[in-house]
């Protein structure tokens, strides 16, 4: 256990090197929610309301693009290179290396949900979170949720030339219809039917409810939890070392 945590250490730290060296991960990971957020934040300047809105709404778009867009390009990568199947047959325990790439994705995770809340509160006036305990749950169920959701979807990608085009179809509508930018509750009926069964719009509702009214519904978890297992049954029933082409 102790050699196996080591290695997954040194490994996590190999992982934070590469993606410091990699611009566009940099740029999509961490450098995009925050455009967004200053963009709409403009449009919105003076108009706390949907400032409230728009600060956990980011805050969720940000956990979504640190782990779901972020896993299922990394694993698509990974093993069409073959490189899934060459660390298969070496000594590094398959814990450590996926203990690494997840600690990887959470460490993203929290340092932006950290600039969020404080750009929330010094540029937007929205305040300190209400509910930190309830920020802790919903931000740590929706990175498990979204990671186990985005290496399902890896599955499903046939090359990496592919992964963008299958990442974009999924993650664009999701913000757009999730009241990512908006309130929900203003959208089209059947466009907030269909947004109700997705785990983004209770993950915003849940982070709203934690940052800023300090009224957290738990049926929102629920529903969250109820993804993070679906994406967990086809995250390991789908996985594969072995690249889909030669």
């Amino acid at each position: 256990m102790a050699d196996a945590l080591r290695i997954g250490w040194r490994q996590y730290r190999l992982e934070r090197r590469m993606f410091w060296r990699n611009p566009s991960a940099a740029f999509f990971n961490f450098l995009l929610p925050l455009l967004f957020l200053a963009l709409f934040g403009g449009l919105y300047a003076g108009d706390q309301e949907n400032l409230d809105i728009l600060v956990p709404g980011i805050a969720g778009m940000s956990i979504v693009s640190t782990t779901f867009v972020a896993l299922t390009h990394n694993f698509v990568a990974l093993r069409e290179q073959g490189m899934l199947k060459r660390l298969r047959g070496t000594p590094m325990p398959t814990a450590s290396y996926l203990g690494a790439l997840a600690g990887h994705a959470v460490t993203n995770a929290v340092v932006q949900l950290t600039i969020v809340i404080v750009a929330g509160d010094v540029i937007f006036s929205t305040g300190w979170p209400q509910d930190w305990g309830a920020l802790a749950v919903f931000a740590g169920l929706g990175v498990a949720c979204f990671a186990l959701l985005g290496v399902a979807l890896a599955h499903a990608v046939p090359s990496s030339e592919a992964a963008p085009a299958y990442v974009n179809a999924v993650f664009l509508p999701l913000i757009a219809i999730s009241g990512v930018f908006y309130d929900g509750d203003d959208s089209p009926a059947f466009l907030r039917d269909f947004a109700e069964a997705l785990p983004l719009t209770h993950l915003i509702d849940g982070l709203n409810g934690a940052m800023i009214t300090g009224n957290v519904s738990w049926s929102d978890l629920t529903i969250i939890a109820l993804w993070t297992l679906a994406g967990a049954f086809l995250a390991v029933r789908g996985f594969s070392w072995e690249a889909k082409r030669s």
